[in-house]
């Protein structure tokens, strides 16, 4: 089954702050990990609200608006597609991910990982 993850942003995500290059060497860790064993086919980081818009179709009209947008923490700041053989196989790797970050940042971190099968039609 392929899932995403969906790694929601922060205050510095939306204020266009990269993140640390402690983080950035673990996360490219775990992640070339799993590339080589098959669990992840890809991964991305997406930039800031402020650069991005939202469409609306409401009445056969197409509203359109730009970021930001408001609660930063309902926000995607970056995903993964992975392979599990199950929902709880999934949930471990996010953990296993967010346990990275937190090796990284420290014990203060607090971090949120949404996990979604993806449909196969």
């Amino acid at each position: 089954m392929k899932f995403m993850m969906m790694v929601k942003a922060d205050k510095n995500y939306e204020a266009g702050i990269p993140p640390s290059p402690t983080l950035m060497a673990a996360v490219g860790q775990i992640t070339e990990e799993m590339m080589k064993s098959g669990v992840v086919v890809e991964t991305g980081g997406l930039l800031p609200s402020a650069q991005g818009a939202r469409l609306r179709l409401a009445q056969s009209q197409v509203t359109v608006t730009d970021g930001p947008f408001t609660e930063a923490k309902e926000l995607v700041g970056g995903y993964a597609i992975i392979h599990a053989a199950s929902k709880a196989d999934a949930i471990a790797l996010g953990s296993r991910f967010l346990k990275v970050h937190e090796e990284a940042l420290g014990p203060s971190y607090v971090g949120e990982i949404e996990i979604r099968q993806m449909a196969e039609w």
